[in-house]
């Protein structure tokens, strides 16, 4: 696992295409982070050192930055941070001085060179915040100073001087601040004022100095600093501990992964999206907080590409027994099951959740739920709802259907129960689905029996929608696919209409209101590449070179990991969250799967 390395031209510039643009991510396994960009600027309000999250409780940043001000063996003092304020100025301008920025075994590591005297900063965030400043050369020693910028707040807001001021409690080497996290270091001297107006891109916010801590040192010699939420009397390890594990840690999930090259970041990646919980552990969609599980399409990347098997059948006991959070929550989890007890051999969880798993998808199909069974074709149709602009016989819904009655029953002959139910829907279903959605053009309907265009429910008459888009791969990807086998026309046109070097866009370019940027408008979404490159192995297809774009993309938006969404149009700039449960999933089952 190679680190990745920019340098001044790069992270020395605060721009959105430059250092600005390039963002970095250290999480503590609970749900809290650290965050920022290559160049130091925060861009967003979830953008701070210490982000605390616990149950019951969104979100909050707590240690919004720590602002270092180096003073030269000859009395200058030169300012190392960089913020955005109401006003249009980023001041001071430290970033200037910025070498190299570094994310190596998933730890940034920042490098200021000021002529002869060089100032590296390094930070892991398991158990609290360690941050560790040394000085690397210098002709003499210099004085470190370091600003703590503190406020509490949820994450994606904004806390201003006018409102409750912070309260702050004076406490040996350091302070603890709203009673919720607390600091640490050499050198405490308390102040206590707002700086009003720093910019976080479209919001603006005031933050409150606490104090500085300070320190002369020499070449070799360096300040450290701990700043923790949890029980504010039990301090962490010493900020060197707290790297030094940080990067065994690191190098123990890639062995485990039995990653290699890009994989291994890839592995690194994947573990930010695994916390635990109070009931254990569980996935979270991405960073910015998007404050919603992952969708179990990530399970197998994320527990069974990363050696994580055992944390992995924990998380799938408990998930049979929580209410679904999205329509097509029961039938990833039958294909979850389904990939670890196939890959794992794992006879005792087929034995305990086939029946609880067929049992959450009669709940799922029966009342007034989302979902309906036809009788008359076993298919699944979708029912009106908010914000749901495709309704009917969903494709992608429908080869999970599939999938799911045969994975199940799969399930239940594992465990030696009778598997005459969902083997019977299941041979209907499919019978139906190779039936119902092939469209003239070639390819697959994008739903059959919806609403008449555009869509006026209940106007009596419904129509097939045959335009081309990525999700009808699932009719081939899936390990019970209803597609396979067939012709590979579909897979053949979505590779020439919608494959970029980013994943798969959600509308061809050439299709009625594609835009590039919608969502099911052009929008291209990279953890279709999974999809497409199993509907390529299944149907002959080569799957070489796939996921050169995305290894790139490593480097161009959320430093180490893959984003949610580029835009549809070349150069395809990023779009949305910068780090993305289900992209890197797919890309590291894609990686472990077909690599030669």
């Amino acid at each position: 696992m190679d680190p990745l390395t920019f340098g001044p031209q790069v992270c020395g510039v605060p721009a959105a295409d430059a250092g600005a643009g390039r963002e970095w991510l250290v999480t503590d396994g609970l749900g809290g982070w650290a965050s920022g960009t290559v160049s130091g600027l925060r861009t967003r309000p979830e953008h701070a050192l210490l982000t605390v999250a616990g149950p019951g409780r969104a979100p909050h940043v707590a240690l919004a930055a720590l602002d270092l001000t180096v003073t030269l063996p000859t009395g200058t003092k030169v300012p190392l941070y960089t913020h955005a304020w109401d006003s249009g100025a980023l001041d001071p301008a430290g970033h200037r001085f910025l070498e190299t920025f570094t994310l190596a075994g998933g730890l940034p590591r920042w490098r200021w060179r000021i002529g002869d005297v060089v100032i590296e900063r390094e930070l892991a965030l398991r158990p609290g915040l360690a941050v560790l400043y040394r000085v690397l050369s210098a002709p003499g020693p210099v004085s470190l100073s370091v600003a703590a910028m503190c406020t509490w707040r949820e994450a994606a807001t904004a806390r201003r001087a006018d409102g409750p001021g912070l309260r702050i409690e004076r406490v040996a080497d350091g302070v603890v601040v709203e009673g919720a996290y607390r600091l640490a270091g050499p050198g405490w001297q308390p102040a206590g004022e707002w700086h009003l107006g720093a910019r976080t891109g479209d919001l603006a916010e005031d933050l409150w100095l606490a104090g500085t801590f300070g320190k002369q040192a020499g070449p070799g010699e360096s300040l450290e600093i701990s700043a923790w939420a949890g029980d504010l009397a039990v301090r962490p390890p010493a900020p060197p501990v707290v790297l030094a594990a940080a990067r065994e840690r690191a190098h123990r999930l890639v062995t485990a992964a039995k990653a290699e090259g890009y994989a291994g970041t890839l592995a690194l990646a994947a573990d930010a999206f695994v916390v635990q919980g109070a009931d254990g552990p569980a996935m979270v969609d991405g960073y910015p907080w998007g404050g919603r599980p992952a969708s179990l399409a990530a399970y197998e990347g994320l527990f069974l590409d990363t050696g994580r098997a055992d944390e992995g059948r924990e998380l799938l006991r408990a998930l049979v027994d929580r209410p679904a959070d999205a329509v097509d929550f029961p039938l990833w989890l039958v294909h979850a099951v389904d990939r670890h007890v196939t890959r794992t051999g794992d006879s005792d969880l087929a034995r305990a959740l086939a029946v609880p798993l067929g049992r959450l998808l009669r709940q799922a199909l029966g009342g007034d739920g989302a979902l309906a069974v036809d009788p008359a074709d076993g298919l699944l149709s979708l029912g009106p709802g908010p914000d749901r602009a495709r309704v009917g016989k969903l494709v992608e819904l429908n080869a999970l259907w599939v999938n799911a009655l045969a994975a199940l029953g799969d399930l239940l002959a594992e465990g030696g129960r009778d598997d005459t139910e969902p083997r019977g829907r299941h041979a209907l279903a499919w019978e139906s689905f190779r039936r119902r959605f092939p469209a003239p053009e070639g390819w697959l309907h994008d739903l059959v029996e919806g609403p008449a265009a555009p869509y006026p429910l209940g106007a009596g008459t419904h129509h097939d929608d045959p335009t081309l888009r990525p999700y009808q791969l699932l009719g081939w990807s899936l390990p019970h696919a209803p597609m396979r086998g067939s012709a590979a026309s579909t897979v053949r046109a979505a590779g020439e209409a919608l494959l970029t070097p980013l994943g798969l866009r959600t509308l061809a370019p050439d299709e009625y209101g594609y835009d590039g940027a919608g969502p099911e408008q052009g929008l291209v979404r990279p953890w279709l590449i999974g999809p497409y490159a199993d509907a390529c192995a299944a149907t002959g297809r080569p799957v070489d070179g796939l996921l050169d774009g995305l290894a790139a993309h490593l480097a161009e938006w959320g430093v180490g990991s893959i984003g949610e969404a580029a835009h549809g149009d070349a150069p395809h700039p990023a779009l949305g969250r910068p780090f993305d449960a289900l992209a890197v999933a797919e890309m590291l089952r894609v990686e472990t799967r077909y690599a030669p």
